[in-house]
């Protein structure tokens, strides 16, 4: 059942939980979060970012994505994750993408406000709702670091009351802020800031908190961070290392002399990807 991205954020904040976002850049992780949200009766988030494009472009992978989500026995969104130019958020919306995000978190406050501003405009033609972002996780959403295991100083905090000023400028529908995630595995215990989520919510009028760089978080934290306010968790570099761990033992493990057949691979990575994320799925609806 496709929805629209609000919907979502209504169900988890009624029922004080976070749902799901989990990027589908291949058919693999779309048939794995799709089947995992139905077994588990949750509702969820599958999305694309716009640094996917070198894996399948969005023209090819979008309208699957929709299709999937109608085709569901839950509710799903199918939303636009770090879409960095208003024409990629354009063609995301000509698919039928039920949320979008900007991601202006690198440009100047002005300039990030004036952009959000311009994508929710677009969005509202079609009702689209609108996640942007303030502050910054570091890295990139594909995760790119410089391996040394050293604390990102590219890292912005976000500022609650600068949030609040943003939110209510922009119209927006949801907010990711940085509170100490990072994009991508994680080489160091994150060290997270709940009070900039409670004071993010607590000024805005309890506008949902998103979080990004949520996949090496232990399951306490994400607790903690729930209770405080956040209502969607991206995830997907640990999904995504089940699935690639999986494949790796499915070839290391085949008997001598037998061929390597890739859609073995891909079943072996899909089901491992799935399981993985039905554990975070309880995880963030708080199912033990």
């Amino acid at each position: 059942m496709l929805v629209n991205l609000n919907d979502i954020m209504k169900i988890a904040e009624e029922k004080k939980i976070a749902v799901g976002s989990f990027n589908t850049p291949n058919l693999e992780a779309l048939i794995a979060v799709i089947s995992a949200a139905e077994e588990l009766k949750l509702p969820g988030i599958i999305q694309f970012a716009q640094c996917h494009e070198p894996w399948i472009p969005l023209s090819v992978i979008g309208p699957i994505m929709v299709e999937a989500a109608k085709r569901a026995s839950v509710p799903v969104c199918v939303h636009l994750d770090h879409g960095e130019t208003l024409e990629y958020l354009q063609e995301a919306l000509e698919l039928g993408f039920t949320g979008i995000m900007y991601d202006g978190s690198t440009l100047s406050y002005e300039e990030n406000l004036a952009n959000t501003r311009k994508a929710v405009e677009m969005a509202a033609r079609t009702g689209v709702s609108v996640e942007a972002e303030l502050g910054s996780m570091g890295k990139r959403e594909s995760g790119a670091g410089d391996g040394s295991g050293e604390e990102d100083a590219t890292k912005i905090y976000t500022d609650p009351q600068q949030a609040a000023a943003f939110v209510e400028a922009s119209g927006i529908d949801a907010l990711a802020c940085s509170f100490g995630t990072t994009h991508g595995i994680y080489l160091t215990e994150p060290k997270l800031d709940f009070d900039v989520v409670r004071n993010v919510r607590e000024l805005t009028n309890d506008i949902p908190v998103v979080m990004h760089g949520g996949s090496g978080v232990s399951r306490e934290d994400y607790k903690k961070a729930i209770e405080t306010g956040v209502r969607k968790i991206n995830y997907f570099t640990y999904m995504d290392k089940a699935g690639g761990q999986a494949a790796a033992e499915c070839v290391k493990n085949r008997k001598e002399q037998e061929p390597i057949f890739f859609s073995t691979i891909s079943m072996a990575a899909r089901d491992a990807m799935k399981e993985n994320v039905k554990q975070a799925m309880k995880m963030f609806a708080l199912i033990d």
